[in-house]
């Protein structure tokens, strides 16, 4: 297994991140005279020393090979990664508490502060790793000006990020699909990262695809988890399951026209605007844009799409990245918005990437009824 040389020095400082990170917690916890004179702090830094290496580790591996006890290596320290998250939340909360109380003359038991956090951290960590294995159904009426009226009551599901991988695999596709054939949708848009990125039958992985069908077509548009590098593979497997792969180009079917950009093509600026240029676009008539990511809706808008589908942000997944997601998306970070004359929804997506948790966001399969 290769890393590519421009790929050091971010992996160098990810592991920092996490070095410190761990150090943090075995602080936290050693601190004061009832954690410093604990037996057991030498195990206590071992563990922490090993829990520290593992999701980088894994991930480097995951890129390589894939077996079943790789996916079970990297379902674990994947966990513990989202954990971490809530852990160092609850670290860096009781020194605040701990400041506070010196500050204001108050007597606290450190420790026990210390143990009820991070008590919560794993308790909202655990919870966090059951909800994103529920995945629901959200309903949502769109009203297109010049909507044909052939689509008018017509319903389409969107479904997008599952990263099929090395957590969710083609038994989590299968039940995605029963759930979506349930809803009976007249379309269906797959809006990228079905593919995790990581090594993987993509063939094997996409077989439940084949049974994924509508009146009016199945769509997918490539998300920058299947464009890491060479895409090819993951679209002849979605091709040969019978999907519809949309790359910088448009179809109509019954009036209504459906664009599909793939990620690579939509994130710069100038190539995005001129593949819209390039499908000429009927301003008259609806149209739908299928593109993973919501980053630059105002191209599509000045471009005269009705609607945008994206997914790519997950709404952060869980604290405190859903509060970056939504400082970089803004008013597209989740759900149905608009920007000028054009709306955009963007869905919290299926699945996962990296810690398979989901706390303030929830896994989705969006049901879209056009009026």
């Amino acid at each position: 297994m290769r890393v590519q040389k421009r790929l050091v020095p971010l992996i160098a400082v990810i592991q920092s991140v996490l070095f410190l990170t761990h150090l943090l917690l075995y602080e936290t916890w050693t601190f004061s005279s009832a954690g410093g004179d604990t037996s057991g702090a030498l195990w206590i830094k071992l563990v922490l020393g090993f829990l520290s290496v593992t999701f980088v580790a894994a991930s480097l591996l995951a890129f390589g090979y894939t077996n079943a006890a790789l996916r079970a290596f990297y379902r674990a320290a994947a966990v513990w990664a989202g954990l971490l998250s809530f852990l160092v939340l609850a670290a860096v909360s009781s020194w605040i508490v701990f400041g506070v109380a010196r500050v204001a003359g108050l007597a606290v038991n450190f420790h026990r502060i210390v143990e009820l956090l991070f008590g919560a951290a794993f308790v909202a960590g655990l919870y966090g790793v059951f909800n994103a294995s529920w995945t629901r159904i959200t309903r949502t009426t769109v009203r297109l000006a010049n909507l044909p009226l052939a689509w008018r009551g017509r319903r389409a599901a969107l479904i997008s990020d599952v990263h099929l991988g090395h957590v969710r695999n083609g038994s989590f596709l299968r039940r995605m699909v029963a759930k979506i054939l349930r809803e009976e949708p007249d379309a269906i848009f797959i809006a990228g990262d079905l593919y995790d990125g990581t090594a993987i039958d993509a063939g094997r992985a996409a077989e439940p695809l084949n049974e994924l069908v509508a009146p009016h077509g199945v769509y997918f548009v490539a998300g920058n988890h299947e464009q890491f590098g060479d895409d090819s593979k993951y679209l002849r497997a979605i091709a040969a399951a019978g999907v519809r792969v949309l790359s910088n180009e448009k179809v109509e079917v019954d009036g209504l026209q459906i664009i599909g950009v793939p990620y690579r093509s939509a994130t710069q600026n100038g190539q995005f605007q001129s593949v819209l240029h390039g499908i000429r676009l009927d301003r008259d008539r609806a149209s739908i844009l299928l593109t993973h990511a919501p980053d630059h809706p105002e191209i599509a808008e000045a471009a005269g799409v009705s609607l945008q589908l994206s997914g790519h942000t997950h709404l952060g997944q869980f604290i405190p990245w859903s509060w970056m997601a939504r400082r970089i998306y803004r008013q597209f970070v989740y759900g149905l918005s608009r920007i000028g004359k054009m709306q955009v929804f963007t869905s919290s997506g299926a699945g996962t990437w990296g810690p398979p948790l989901r706390l303030g966001s929830n896994p989705e399969i969006v049901v879209l009824e056009f009026q």
